[in-house]
Parts: structure tokens; C-alpha cells; sequence
């Protein structure tokens, strides 16, 4: 049986293993990835929350409420039935169908289907969708958190901001200043498309309305038009969010809680992939490793991959090369060891992180004031042949692509998937849903009559598609494969049972977070869009 054999397995590998604890925060696992074993540098779990205010801890319930707190525990079991697999993969669903106007959608999306399963406890991914209201398009995002959830929870509540009001004509930044200077209403920057779950740090909202405001203030002191390109931008909203979330830290704070805040953003960090799509315009900007591929339906009915970003890390050329130009000769050998940025981190982009970005002085500074650190879990960490800080950056890499009519759909997702699954995998999940889908619709109407050898037939059909018909969603389905799948590339539930049900401490040696959105196109606006051009 798979699950006496996963269960025995997983449980005397983990009481029998050796976690090598670094100082403060820092430490490294063994992680099984599919038939390899890869070592990848996680962060001890921070609490973000102060006593009685809001918390992470909630938020998914559902999911956790099937997990065993501690490979301790005496009865130990991975079983679930099939409707509790289903409750727990389904809690972070979220999706949303562009409305048509007049029965004509001039939208090149169509809708988005998102979801996320925690590894980590509270979870440290995040997520954002929103639809540009002062600018044309949408933007999509994925924010993969490191030693804690806090500078993720940051960066996908105010990125999409500073990105929309970098895009912004100068007569509108100058109605919104002007409507903050007389205190009257300020027009409406985005439309957002949050998961009931999707928490928000109220109590410093003000203090982040307050930095925006500053941002498009320097952009109106720029005296630019017609202003920035998209590409620009989003770089330029990349960087200057980086840059505000390491002066919040620094400033001087007498609330407590907003100073708290501000330290574990800025010593906690964030990867970020975001894609803007206005027409068949296309543009995605990545920081780290979350990813971002297109499904292709070429002409002779098969699906190809488009890649649109490069995962930032040891493992690409480029980035140890960019890293090598703006350090000395003498630290070539000790920029990456085991893979990882200085012995510390995979990623080599990332917001926050201001452990590998200030000078040893300024973090001392900074932490020797703050009274609340060590309570926190932050401490000074300075690792080996730290020299020519920065040695991290969050400038993006932009990448833009023009939609075609082939193009059908975008799948953006944190690294907890491509550890799982390769793109073409992804694609071709999506793209066999798809059909699925549309292959069942016609097939609601009942032959007459019905009788009982016919209906056994249907249900014999079901069962032969497998378990992914259940998900409506295909982010959902894409989390099933993910975790579930066999040698065989089908799911196991046994398999699935078993990962879903790992306790709080062994989780994360198993796999990651995941966090997926998956955009479909518009094919019939796409179409008219280049019958109108031609």
C-alpha cells in the first residue's frame, strides 16, 4: 500500500533527522523534489502579529484543521476521504469572469482563475489581481515570502500601486494631489480582486498612502511628458518600493506596532513576478524566482511553452555574471556557495532582505534602536565575506511580449510549483483541462433513454479522466498534479492524502507554499484586434 509506504517513510526520515540551525533565523533542509534531492535555504517562521491584533494564523482554517501539529504525535494517520482532499485544496480558490459590455468584451482577458496551498505556517505567499482604473489594463501578481510572511504581505498590497501611478499622465497625479491637499475624495486607483482570506495591514495603511503620495509627488517634480514607458515603470516602481520599505525602517517610529511592522518587512524579503496586460500588450516584470509561461495552441493543434521570465538565482548565467561586474575580482569565489547568494539565499533578487543590502553599521543602527527585535526573531546576521554591500537587488527584469491569436493562456506561480512540475507539464495540464471542459459540456444532455448500463458507461467515463475533472478551477488542479502525482504523472490519492496531511514541521522538507494564477485570453478580441490592424 503507497500510504503504509509513504507514512513509514516520511515519518522515521523526519524523526531521524538532523536540522542544521545558523544563527538567529537561518538554516538549511533536505527536500525530496520528484527523483532528486535538492537543498534549499528556508527561514525559521516569524509571528508577524502583536497580541490582540490580526493575525495570519486564521486565515485558511480549513486547511490546517487536517494537519498533525508534530511528527510526535503517537496516532499518526495520512488518511482523508475525498471530500476533505477537496475542502483543503479548494479554500484559497478564487476567480473572476470580465463582464461583458453590450455583449462585447474589448477585454483581451477573459477571466483568471487563482489558488494557494500553505506549506509554511502561517503561509508566506502572496497574491494580487487588479484592474487598473485611472490607466488601461489589468495586473496580475505572485509574491514569494522568505523568513516570514511580513515583507510579501507588504510588497503584494502596494506594488500594483506604485506601478499604477507610475503609468499615470501628469493631469491625473495632479487631481489626485490636488484632491488630498483640499481633503476631498481621491479617485479610485485600482479595483482590486482579493480572496475573502486576503488580509491587509490596516493599521499601517495610512503610512503607506502617505509614501505613495511622496512617490507621485517626485513624479510630478520630474516635469516629464508623456512620462515613463510601461517597462520603465514597472522598473521604476520595482525599485522605489525596495528603496521605501528600507527608509520606513530606518525612520523614526513612535507607534509600536507600525514600527514593528516596518522591521520585519524589512528584514524578511519577497520575490516578485507581476504581469500587465492592456490589449494585446503584454508585459511581465520579475524579481526572483516565481515565474511566469504562456500556453501556445500552435496551428497543427499541439501546445507549446513561452517562457517570460528567468528564475534569478546561482543556477543562471546571466545573473552571475551581472553579480561579478558590480563586485571585486577577490569576491568572485565567494558570491555563491552551495548555490545560494553568499552561503545565505537562493534567490540573487529580492524586496527587503536589508541583511544583504545595507553595510554592517547601518543594520547594527538600526537594531541595536529597536528595542523589539530579538522579541521579533531578528537579529544581526552578517555572513561570511560580506565586503561591497548591496549584493541584492529588487530591479526587475522586464519582459514584453505581443499577443497573438495563438496565445491562450498565462500561468503565473511561485516557485513552489516549477519545483514540482516543469513548464510543459504545466501547459499541458492546463491545456488538457481545457479541453475536458469544453468535451463535457455537450455531453449534459442524457441519451433517451437512460438506463442503468448507460449511466454506469458515464460514470465508468468520469473515472477514467481521473480526479482532475473534479476542479473547476484549473490553479486547483494544477495544486493537485502538484503535490499528487505518481511516477506515472497521474495523481495518487493516497499520495495526496499524505501530503495534505504532514505535520507543521515536516511540511516544509516536502514541498513549498504555492501560489498560482492562471489568466485566460480573449481569442476572439485578439483576433479582432489584428483584423482591424492588418
Amino acid at each position: 500500500m503507497m500510504s503504509r509506504t509513504v507514512s513509514s517513510w516520511i515519518l522515521s526520515s523526519a524523526r531521524n533527522s538532523i536540522v542544521l540551525q545558523g544563527k538567529g533565523r537561518l538554516y538549511s533542509i533536505c527536500i525530496p523534489n520528484r527523483n532528486k534531492i535538492k537543498w534549499k535555504l528556508v527561514f525559521s517562521k516569524t509571528r508577524l502579529y502583536p497580541a490582540g491584533s490580526c493575525s495570519l494564523d486564521n486565515t485558511f482554517s480549513l486547511k490546517k484543521a487536517f494537519r498533525h501539529t508534530s511528527t510526535e504525535e503517537e496516532h499518526f494517520s495520512f488518511q482523508l476521504s475525498p471530500s476533505q482532499i477537496n475542502d483543503i485544496l479548494r479554500a484559497g480558490e478564487l476567480s473572476h469572469k470580465i463582464l461583458d459590455l453590450n455583449g462585447k468584451n474589448v477585454n483581451s482577458v477573459l477571466r483568471f482563475e487563482s489558488n494557494q496551498l500553505a506549506s509554511n505556517t502561517p503561509i508566506e505567499d502572496r497574491r494580487s489581481a487588479a484592474t487598473c482604473l485611472q490607466t488601461k489594463g489589468m495586473m496580475f501578481g505572485v509574491f514569494d515570502g522568505h523568513a516570514g510572511s511580513a515583507c510579501a504581505q507588504a510588497v503584494s498590497e502596494r506594488l500594483l500601486h506604485y506601478i499604477a501611478v507610475s503609468l499615470m499622465s501628469r493631469q491625473t497625479l495632479e487631481e489626485i494631489e490636488l484632491a488630498v491637499e483640499r481633503m476631498k475624495p481621491v479617485l479610485p486607483i485600482l479595483q482590486w480582486h482579493k480572496h475573502p482570506n486576503d488580509v491587509q495591514y490596516q493599521e499601517i495603511t495610512s503610512q503607506y498612502f502617505e509614501n505613495l503620495r511622496v512617490y507621485w509627488q517626485h513624479l510630478l517634480d520630474l516635469d516629464t511628458e508623456p512620462g515613463f514607458s510601461l517597462e520603465e515603470a514597472m522598473i521604476c516602481a520595482f525599485k522605489r518600493l525596495d528603496s521605501d520599505i528600507s527608509l520606513e525602517v530606518q525612520a523614526p517610529q513612535e507607534n509600536e506596532l507600525m514600527r514593528n511592522i516596518a522591521l520585519q518587512v524589512a528584514f524578511s524579503g519577497a520575490t516578485a513576478c507581476v504581469a500587465h496586460i492592456d490589449g494585446v500588450h503584454l508585459h511581465v516584470a520579475n524579481t526572483g524566482d516565481c515565474r511566469a509561461i504562456l500556453g501556445v495552441h500552435e496551428e497543427d493543434g499541439t501546445w507549446s511553452t513561452l517562457p517570460l521570465t528567468r528564475d534569478h538565482n546561482a543556477f543562471d548565467e546571466f545573473e552571475i555574471r551581472r553579480l561579478k561586474r558590480e563586485h571585486p575580482r577577490s569576491e568572485e569565489k565567494t558570491l555563491f556557495v552551495n548555490d545560494r547568494l553568499l552561503g545565505i539565499l537562493m534567490p540573487s533578487r529580492a524586496f527587503g532582505d536589508v541583511q544583504l543590502k545595507w553595510s554592517k553599521e547601518l543594520q547594527h543602527s538600526v537594531l541595536e534602536n529597536s528595542c523589539d527585535a530579538e522579541a521579533l526573531n531578528i537579529y544581526q546576521y552578517v555572513p561570511p565575506n560580506y565586503h561591497t554591500p548591496p549584493y541584492l537587488t529588487a530591479e526587475p527584469e522586464v519582459t514584453y511580449h505581443k499577443l497573438r491569436r495563438k496565445d491562450k493562456f498565462l500561468v503565473i506561480a511561485s516557485d513552489g510549483l516549477w519545483e514540482m512540475l516543469s513548464n510543459e507539464k504545466v501547459v499541458q495540464l492546463v491545456a488538457g483541462q481545457l479541453t475536458e471542459l469544453n468535451v463535457q459540456k455537450p455531453q449534459l444532455a442524457f441519451e433517451k433513454p437512460v438506463n442503468l448500463g448507460y449511466m454506469h458507461s458515464l460514470l465508468l467515463q468520469r473515472k477514467n479522466r481521473g480526479i482532475g475533472s473534479l476542479d473547476q478551477n484549473i490553479a486547483t488542479h494544477l495544486i493537485r498534479h502538484a503535490i499528487g502525482s505518481n511516477e506515472y504523472g497521474e495523481v495518487d490519492q493516497e499520495k495526496l492524502a499524505a501530503m495534505l496531511t504532514l505535520p507543521e514541521d515536516l511540511a516544509r522538507m516536502y514541498r513549498d507554499d504555492i501560489t498560482i494564477t492562471v489568466v485566460y485570453f480573449n481569442s476572439e478580441t485578439i483576433e479582432n484586434y489584428y483584423r482591424n490592424n492588418e
